[in-house]
């Protein structure tokens, strides 16, 4: 287990610890229908985000089995609540993380989601020194898929009706980054 050092400011945003003081703004962007949507759980209610922002705030440290890096994004120039990123250690020995990330409505099209994951994936190969980071998304959901392919991830999977969310039978894609492929990605090329 390593403790993060925290804030985080690049560019426009910071990623920062949550605390409870995050309630407000964790609901709305958490109680969304279309938020929601391509998520797990149906929108949450207050008492229901209260507990997972509960157990967020607690998710501050990388590194050991299963652990899990939960992160608040704000507007580094007004402290405005972005979205969220998290990072989850799923095979330790061989250095490999999931991210993932979650953005309110509001601010999506400003580049805030490219710029948090940029900074994530910043500390996923350099400070926590992993050697693959993936990341998946329900294959409907567009602008993830953008988003990965903007960070110069790969599809390396569509897994076709793989997981029942909701009721529904949906479709999953994967990607992956490699250490060396974004170290050549970071670099601009």
């Amino acid at each position: 287990m390593r403790p993060v050092s925290l804030p985080v400011a690049k560019n426009r945003v910071t990623l920062r610890a949550y605390t409870m003081a995050d309630l407000d703004a964790f609901t709305d962007m958490h109680g969304r229908p279309d938020v929601a949507r391509f998520l797990y759980w149906a929108p949450r209610t207050t008492e229901e985000s209260r507990a997972a922002l509960q157990l967020k705030t607690s998710e501050t440290a990388f590194g050991g089995p299963d652990e899990k890096l939960s992160l608040a994004v704000t507007r580094s120039g007004d402290g405005a609540f972005l979205g969220e990123l998290v990072l989850r250690m799923v095979d330790a020995p061989s250095r490999g993380a999931e991210f993932g990330f979650i953005f309110h409505p509001d601010h999506h099209g400003h580049g805030y989601a490219g710029e948090a994951a940029r900074a994530l994936l910043d500390l996923a190969f350099g400070s926590f020194d992993l050697h693959r980071v993936i990341g998946r998304c329900d294959a409907r959901n567009e602008a993830s898929a953008r988003l990965m392919q903007r960070l110069g991830m790969r599809q390396e999977a569509h897994f076709r009706s793989n997981e029942l969310v909701k009721g529904e039978w949906c479709d999953e894609l994967v990607y992956a980054l490699l250490a060396d492929e974004w170290q050549v990605t970071a670099a601009g090329g």
